[in-house]
């Protein structure tokens, strides 16, 4: 007996009482019926190996999953018109007094979530994304295009709903949704557990449902869900019910995503993909790989990070950039750009970061080490060695205040640190990722 057959029988017996109830109108109790139902088949999805046996199960899951989402709005409506007419004998207030109540609600809700929309775009572009072409195409493709040529997308063509960008930690995957919020025209929501997990029974659900109402309200939107396995968690048995409750709801409005022209994007972010329920996952239509930056978009994100601290590696320069795009299959025509990428395999973007932080400290190490200083024309004073002509005995705290000037740093600052600090991502965990996306994904880079 396979797993899913485990559970298959006591969901299968759950549904034919919720369908029963429902015929009978007892509502309430057929949607939690319902419920119970789904997340039995949500288990059995997770075990069933079967691609025709899964497909079955799934096309149950979205039927209930519909229905039970149908139930849930009649009872609202139902308990809205049930206490108008309760009302009505009293007085004439009472409706408005409900009206109230329910919006004071809404208001409520729309609070706790008004941090999670983006007010200021971020300065930061696609040039400023090293490497990656492919995942940049297809955030394009969805986000840009929908949105400055509509004829594009006419008939069957349609964008896609929801994109999740999956990899090792470190590789730019929220840096690439930044540079979504700030290339897209359109309202950014940006969400994390935090936002969505109440302590109130009840309100994680409706705060859900509110986020992507406001979403819809405010279309094009995008939704970015950082960390989205923190919420959308393959189901268990010891799951707790409010956890489970949660991950329907978002299963449910994920459910008409990318069906027609929303103009709703739901862009989901996470470093364990594997862990993603399979509802879920089949809700992300594209499943983009963001591994590893390979040599040239190492030595990119070296001339990146660098800005404008001086140095003396030299200029990348417009040429250079030329040169060095992945598409031309060149390097940067700046041999220190290019040694350092080439010497940092298995770095991720985050590693790089940290790694020129820590060269940028080396002039600063430098003058604190250093017992000797001479003093220039303009009167600041460079760290220096005792046969220095100029010379003076003195440490960094006898240096008359912001007459410091700080030595550029060098090539040899770089190597120097690339021998102390090391890349955070092991090779065993490149491979499962690699394996994943044979399975369900495809290449970003």
């Amino acid at each position: 007996m396979s797993g899913a057959d485990r559970f298959l029988p006591g969901a299968i017996a759950i549904v034919q009482q919720a369908i029963q109830l429902d015929k009978d109108e007892k509502y309430q109790e057929a949607m939690d019926k319902y419920l119970e139902a789904l997340e039995r088949f949500m288990v059995a999805l997770k075990y069933e190996k079967n691609p025709t046996r899964k497909e079955i199960i799934q096309q149950r899951v979205d039927g209930y999953m519909k229905r039970a989402e149908m139930l849930k709005q009649a009872m609202n409506d139902q308990k809205t018109a049930d206490k108008k007419a309760a009302a009505a004998p009293v007085g004439a207030g009472g409706g408005d007094d409900d009206k109230s109540e329910a919006d004071a609600e809404d208001k409520k809700l729309m609070g706790k979530l008004s941090d999670i929309i983006l007010t200021k775009k971020p300065d930061i572009k696609w040039d400023d994304v090293a490497g990656l072409e492919l995942a940049k195409r297809s955030l394009k493709e969805t986000v840009i295009l929908p949105v400055r040529f509509p004829d594009l997308f006419s008939g069957k063509r349609r964008p896609f709903g929801g994109i999740l960008l999956y990899g090792p930690p470190g590789t730019g995957k929220s840096y690439l949704a930044t540079a979504v919020a700030s290339e897209a025209d359109a309202t950014f929501m940006s969400v994390s557990s935090s936002n969505l997990v109440s302590k109130w029974q009840g309100e994680s659900e409706r705060l859900v449902k509110t986020m992507f109402k406001m979403a819809r309200d405010k279309i094009p939107t995008i939704i970015f869900v950082d960390e989205v396995d923190s919420l959308c968690s393959a189901r268990g048995d010891g799951e707790a019910e409010s956890s489970r409750r949660i991950k329907t709801e978002f299963l449910v409005q994920m459910q008409g995503v990318g069906k027609s022209k929303s103009g709703l994007l739901v862009l989901g972010a996470t470093n364990i993909p594997w862990d993603i329920d399979a509802a879920m996952r089949r809700r992300f239509e594209k499943r983009v790989y963001i591994p590893l930056p390979g040599s040239y978009a190492r030595s990119y994100m070296f001339h990146l990070n660098l800005g404008d601290t001086p140095h003396t590696l030299g200029a990348w320069g417009d040429e250079a950039i030329e040169a060095g795009k992945p598409e031309n299959g060149k390097r940067s025509t700046n041999p220190n750009f290019t040694k350092l990428g080439e010497t940092t395999e298995g770095y991720s973007g985050s590693d790089i970061s940290v790694l020129v932080r820590e060269a940028l400290m080396e002039p600063v190490r430098l003058c604190q080490r250093s017992k000797f200083f001479r003093c220039d024309k303009y009167g600041k004073w460079h760290p220096c060695n005792e046969g220095d002509m100029l010379a003076k005995k003195m440490t960094i705290y006898d240096v008359p205040k912001n007459m410091l000037a700080v030595p550029p740093v060098t090539l040899d600052d770089f190597t120097s640190v690339i021998t102390r600090c090391h890349a955070s991502v092991a090779p065993s965990e490149l491979k499962q990722f690699e394996k994943w996306t044979e399975e369900f994904g495809e290449e970003g880079a």
